[in-house]
């Protein structure tokens, strides 16, 4: 288990602190996982490292890496709540992500967004160079499929 704080604000990968109803009510609603049923989201965190981070005990926002510690990292999941956004907490979250020491040496990362490319391109990320060369299996939400018009 690893913590950092900064000020009120706290970042854990203790899975014992989760609150899985704010995870899953905010998951319920995101475009990338509208209508995930509880089960589902529990079994996600069991089989990830996850990162909550909280201000006091409450929990404001989430995330989730699923990764084999060495070639491959899935940032998913990631959100601050509505409340809290806008006060860099967005930034020092991804930071920390990026920053476990179990994470460092991670030598790929990949992720999904409809609306953040900006956060994400500041610690590096970028559209894929050479899509072509990757496979998709499984469904996409409708939003998130693109047009070929």
């Amino acid at each position: 288990m690893n913590e950092w704080q900064r000020g009120a604000y706290r970042i854990s990968t203790d899975k014992h602190l989760l609150d899985v109803d704010v995870v899953h009510a905010f998951l319920q609603r995101s475009y990338w996982a509208t209508g995930i049923d509880r089960l589902t989201v529990e079994r996600s965190i069991e089989h990830a490292l996850c990162f909550g981070i909280y201000d006091g005990t409450v929990q404001i926002g989430f995330a989730r890496v699923i990764t084999d510690f060495v070639r491959f990292a899935y940032l998913a999941d990631v959100f601050i709540a509505e409340d809290y956004r806008g006060q860099g907490l967005g930034e020092w979250f991804v930071e920390t992500i990026l920053d476990h020491p179990r994470l460092r040496g991670v030598w790929r990362w990949l992720l999904a967004t409809r609306d953040a490319h900006g956060l994400y391109a500041k610690f590096g990320f970028s559209r894929l160079p050479d899509p072509d060369r990757w496979m998709l299996r499984g469904a996409l939400p409708a939003d998130l499929i693109p047009s070929h018009e």
